[in-house]
């Protein structure tokens, strides 16, 4: 005799079926990283927030050896993708800080993240950088208005047509040693970004030379000038003048760490840049992309190349940066307390 066939109720089937679904789902998703989002949640009833991101170790050294960050007592930080980010209050107003990392794409993953996690309503991004201004001098801090990404080249034959998108050239045989002429390096066309946002047309790309910090956030910055800022690194290692801040000069960003007198004097002359650092257009870019206020806070560490002797960076460094978290200090102060709305 036959055994009696059994057919499983309907609903037990679709489970069987999404058994391995879930157990893909979950070896998709790391735990440490679902706990990470848990937290998250939580710190998101408490917002919004003000997001922080600087760079590298000295930078952050120098913000918190300020003391203006208040630690969130119950959640003081969570760990994200290898980062930690710092929940707290700075001068009052409720912040998350993070240390993005050097260089673009690091800085436009942290960003990105900040944004998407977080109850962000704006960002502050700050850091040291090159100066390739002459009137501006190690220590000072500037505030740009407008930032442009120098490092998107059509790398071109010698005396090759540029391309249509290319708004500035490099030719290099100019800078042919002892004098000018035919060099095979040719020459580089810098190229404008791909650029696209929520003020655009979707899936349609603009081609933006510069980015602008947004101008209410700038407005507030412009109110700023004259703060004192510190003179000497330690007892015995002092500027020969008094740093300033300057704002609503221009800023350059790209994946070069720059100590070249002949191409630093380049930048300034065809974009009129003074800071030059790796981070700020990403950072800018990828707010601005999203919708999100930005300003960029750059303290001058060395003159890219343009002094004599070697870099000035490891030097002065830390003064620069330390000057660089005075200015955000008083920057977040000056944010009026419905920052949230207004801006």
């Amino acid at each position: 005799m036959a055994a009696k066939q059994v057919i499983p109720p309907f609903s037990l089937i679709l489970a069987f079926a999404f058994i391995p679904l879930l157990v893909f789902s979950a070896q998709a998703v790391p735990l440490e990283r679902l706990n990470s989002l848990r937290v998250i949640k939580s710190v998101n009833k408490n917002g919004p927030f003000l997001g922080l991101i600087t760079v590298y170790a000295p930078e952050e050294e120098a913000f918190f050896s300020t003391g203006v960050f208040r630690p969130d007592p119950r959640h003081p930080f969570v760990d994200l993708s290898g980062r930690r980010f710092q929940i707290g209050k700075v001068a009052g107003k409720k912040a998350i800080y993070v240390k993005c990392g050097v260089g673009l794409v690091n800085a436009a993953a942290a960003t990105q993240q900040m944004l998407d996690l977080f109850d962000i309503k704006g960002v502050i991004h700050f850091g040291i950088s090159g100066n390739a201004n002459s009137s501006m001098h190690i220590g000072d801090v500037t505030i740009p208005y407008q930032i442009a990404q120098t490092g998107l080249w059509d790398w071109l034959k010698p005396n090759a047509t540029l391309e249509p998108n290319d708004f500035a050239q490099f030719d290099f045989k100019n800078y042919n040693v002892p004098k000018g002429g035919d060099n095979k390096l040719g020459r580089v066309g810098y190229s404008t970004e791909q650029f696209y946002s929520t003020s655009g047309e979707v899936n349609v790309p603009q081609r933006p030379v510069w980015f602008n910090i947004t101008k209410n956030w700038f407005n507030v910055a412009s109110h700023l000038q004259g703060l004192k800022l510190e003179q000497c690194a330690n007892s015995t290692l002092c500027l020969p003048q008094i740093p300033k801040l300057v704002v609503g000069l221009k800023g350059a960003t790209s994946n070069f760490f720059i100590d070249n007198a002949a191409y630093t004097d380049f930048l300034f002359k065809t974009f009129g840049v003074t800071s030059l650092d790796m981070e700020s257009s990403a950072v800018v870019m990828t707010c601005l992309s999203n919708g999100y206020p930005v300003i960029a806070i750059r303290g001058v560490s060395d003159l890219a190349g343009t002094q004599e002797g070697d870099n000035t960076i490891r030097l002065f460094g830390p003064l620069a940066a330390l000057n660089t978290a005075k200015v955000v200090i008083s920057f977040v102060k000056s944010l009026p307390g419905n920052y949230i709305s207004k801006f």
